[in-house]
């Protein structure tokens, strides 16, 4: 027979197994999350494409949670610093990150990497898709894609063009192997660093993340001669396609997504994409994309993991084509 007290120590162990699991089941469903400000990671410099859509939807839902989503730029190595950060946070849906195609390029070339890219995150959602656009500084002799191409051939290795990430240094190399030009290559840490110095003449071209370029382009800083994309550009419907300009089967284009820490909870998980698919489908959020050369996308966590897995598969083909890695 149970002491008086037996009966009391089971009736408090009970008791507190119980609030625990409440507890936990709270987490688990997410009915509470945010309770505190949410950070966003974006490993890319101020200004960029990835930058803007992360900011844009950052706004949204600060004002949908009633609690602040933070934007936190950690630019280095095409994104990897940012997202190793990312990788290494605690999996309770206060760290996300805003990633761009330069995700799944660095799998695809093979580079030695301290995180997984497939295993160490969990999909959140796919948020939108951008055209990249090839510009020149004004002073380039050059009005269409073939102008360009005949100069590069002219006097090889006199040209140069920027990228903000491999993201844009990889289009630009597959359009290289598709002419036969030689261009040489400048890396920048972001957009806006590589943008202020192509406006400035110090670097020739191009081809750019459409929703930082335009812009310019627009302002008559920078001049416009294709889109790399298979299809125009909806703000700029007189542009050809750089397949159309002259390169038969060239297509590039960049896309953004949101992850989380592997192991976050599904619930959390599922608010999330809940709210950043209402945000990114709405008529302002797709207005605001459109006059930048992007469209927006929306998808579920499952739909966005199997893009991943089969982006990275492109553009390892891609780079083989481009002649980066080998066969």
């Amino acid at each position: 027979m149970a002491t008086r007290g037996q009966v009391f120590g089971s009736s408090i162990v009970a008791a507190y197994l119980s609030l625990a699991g409440v507890a936990v089941a709270q987490v688990t469903r997410g009915a509470d999350y945010p309770d505190r400000p949410v950070r966003v990671v974006v490993p890319y410099t101020p200004g960029g494409g990835t930058d803007l859509v992360a900011r844009m939807i950052a706004q949204k839902l600060t004002e949908a949670t009633a609690q602040p989503f933070v934007v936190d730029n950690r630019p280095a190595v095409d994104g990897v610093v940012g997202t190793e950060i990312v990788a290494k946070s605690q999996p309770d849906g206060y760290t996300l990150l805003l990633v761009s195609t330069s995700h799944a390029i660095n799998a695809a070339l093979g580079r030695k990497l301290p995180y997984d890219t497939l295993k160490d995150f969990a999909p959140i959602v796919h948020t939108a898709n951008q055209q990249l656009i090839l510009v020149v500084h004004p002073s380039v002799p050059a009005k269409s894609v073939k102008d360009l191409v005949a100069l590069a051939k002219a006097k090889p290795d006199a040209f140069n063009y920027g990228s903000s990430s491999n993201a844009t240094a990889l289009p630009t190399e597959l359009f290289k192997a598709m002419t036969g030009v030689q261009i040489q290559h400048i890396p920048y840490k972001g957009s806006g660093p590589m943008l202020t110095d192509l406006i400035g003449g110090q670097i020739q071209m191009s081809i750019a993340a459409a929703i930082s370029a335009i812009p310019h382009v627009k302002s008559g800083k920078l001049r416009a001669l294709a889109i790399a994309d298979s299809k125009r550009s909806t703000e700029m419907p007189d542009l050809p396609t750089i397949a159309e300009a002259g390169v038969p089967g060239y297509q590039a284009t960049i896309w953004t997504g949101m992850v989380a820490p592997a192991k976050t909870p599904a619930a959390i998980i599922e608010r999330l994409n809940r709210e950043v698919v209402q945000i990114v489908r709405s008529t302002e959020f797709r207005a605001r994309l459109i006059e930048s050369g992007a469209e927006a996308a929306g998808s579920t966590p499952a739909e966005w993991g199997s893009f991943l897995r089969a982006e990275i598969a492109k553009w390892q083909k891609i780079a083989r084509r481009a002649g980066m890695i080998g066969e």
